[in-house]
């Protein structure tokens, strides 16, 4: 982590963590780049426990370098800069968050609430760096994403793996009626969620889409040759889009095999 950026987290720790409603800051993985990569943004977590201060007192508090501030949705996320360094805070009341863990852990009927939401949330609350901690509570938290049973990981499977073959036919339509507009659409949906599927054959939360590509190619169990015909779905040079459906299919058959 750069030096600035460590200054700024520190910074911004030390404020949010004074607030009685806080129970605990996280640091996202995005901070971890330098400040130069287009990717970089420092977002902190910030699970409050109880009420925090309204946006207009928040944007005060935050301090005068702030510029360009603004308080998203029911103001659970507030967005600025500092100089040039975009800066996002995301509040989570842990109350939300017990009960999805909670659904992901025991409540399996209720599986539906999450199943649309992907599992990116998981692995934001098991893998972001804790710079602030009232109590045990995000450890308490952690210990039991480590213990999700098989019926969450089959039945997520189960969603995304549907979705992955629902885009596949939407790529076969496309490549028959040579719609390359339709193509790019659905074959974005098909190797996102090709992916989501072998993540949860792993048992493994998805990470954020930056880093997909990386760790999905890093999973223990994979299809055979999956990296390679991995790297030629993506690849940008010309090739006809029957081939392209007949990659994908493969790809597709592989994975649901296993």
């Amino acid at each position: 982590m750069k030096y600035k950026t460590k200054i700024l987290v520190e910074r911004f720790t030390q404020l949010l963590s004074s607030w009685k409603g806080v129970e605990c800051i996280t640091l996202n993985e995005a901070a971890q780049s330098d400040t130069l990569d287009p990717y970089f943004a420092l977002i902190l977590d910030v699970f409050c426990l109880g009420s925090i201060p309204g946006a207009d007192e928040r944007c005060r508090l935050l301090g005068d370098d702030v510029a360009a501030f603004e308080s998203a949705g029911q103001s659970d996320k507030d967005r600025f800069l500092i100089g040039d360094i975009p800066v996002r805070l995301e509040y989570k009341k842990t109350k939300k968050i017990d009960e999805l863990v909670n659904i992901a852990c025991s409540d399996h009927e209720s599986l539906w609430f999450i199943k649309d939401s992907g599992t990116y949330g998981f692995y934001r609350l098991a893998n972001c760096e804790i710079v602030f901690s009232r109590s045990n509570w995000i450890h308490d938290v952690r210990k039991k994403l480590e213990n999700i049973g098989d019926t969450f990981w089959n039945e997520m499977r189960s969603t995304v793996q549907s979705k992955m073959e629902h885009f596949l036919s939407d790529l076969g339509a496309a490549c028959f009626q040579g719609d390359k507009f339709h193509y790019l659409i659905a074959s974005a949906g098909f190797i996102k969620t090709a992916c989501l599927t072998l993540f949860c054959i792993n048992k493994r939360f998805e990470p954020s889409h930056r880093a997909y590509y990386k760790q999905v190619n890093e999973l223990p169990v994979l299809p055979s040759s999956f990296a390679a015909e991995f790297q030629t779905f993506l690849d940008n040079s010309p090739a006809e889009l029957d081939s392209r459906f007949s990659l994908a299919k493969l790809i597709a058959h592989k994975i649901v095999m296993l």
